[in-house]
């Protein structure tokens, strides 16, 4: 049987729910009861956020890399990051990863075009909002990308730290996010939203706006699973 490699930590609440949907996710692909094999290096997300914020870049790289490996020496057949963020670097990390990588934004956009969408937001950390990762994954599969305003992406980063990553959902900060996806809708005519952080389908946990709220975790974990049972199938 294969092995999944999972990078989490990035934050602890959307490791657990990767977790849960990873377990979830193969019971139903698999119709059976059993669970898969994973293996998780949780590492710090103090870390990992004093690298982004200095942009540390090689060091981000090199640190991650080092994450893998310990995956690999774990006996994981392929891995993936549990997060929007660090694929700032991804190009680079996959690389020289020992092992298959899967990307988050890779099959965010698939899934996206997919659907048939082809005006999406982004919400995510200020870094990834920022970057231009998602913007050049979404130009190749001919999807426009747009992002909030600047004191709206300080609003999205301040709660992401403060409330959403130490797993605090409150009503007010829903409601704020809601009501920067509804001013985009109206300014940008947005048909969906990349929910670009996975810690955002903990508090945005529906669709609105007869638009869909594309949960990255659950689009990631898909094509994941996909993998480790076709891989597995090989492997018999």
């Amino acid at each position: 049987m294969a092995r999944i490699g999972m990078i989490g930590g990035f934050g602890p609440e959307s490791t657990l729910d990767y977790y849960r949907l990873l377990i979830e996710t193969y019971r139903s692909m698999s119709k059976d009861e059993s669970n898969p094999e994973i293996i998780i290096y949780s590492m710090d997300i103090n870390k990992f956020m004093n690298l982004v914020e200095n942009q540390e870049l090689d060091n981000l790289v090199e640190w991650l890399v080092n994450g893998i490996k310990v995956l690999e020496k774990g006996g994981a057949d392929f891995g993936f990051i549990s997060a929007n963020t660090p694929h700032i670097v991804f190009d680079r990390i996959n690389e020289l990863s020992p092992i298959p990588l899967i990307s988050i934004v890779e099959k965010t956009c698939e899934y996206i075009t997919n659907v048939g969408v082809k005006k999406v937001g982004l919400l995510g950390t200020k870094f990834t909002m920022q970057s231009d990762f998602y913007k050049t994954a979404c130009d190749r599969e001919g999807i426009e990308l747009f992002c909030p305003k600047e004191i709206e992406q300080d609003y999205i980063q301040h709660k992401l730290m403060t409330e959403i990553e130490l797993g605090q959902f409150l009503d007010e900060t829903r409601e704020g996010l809601i009501n920067i996806i509804r001013r985009m809708i109206k300014d940008n005519s947005i048909e969906g939203v990349i929910l670009g952080c996975t810690e955002l389908p903990l508090i945005l946990t529906k669709s609105e706006f007869g638009i869909p709220f594309f949960n990255t975790s659950k689009i990631h974990v898909d094509s994941i699973i996909e993998h480790y049972l076709n891989i597995s199938e090989e492997g018999n």
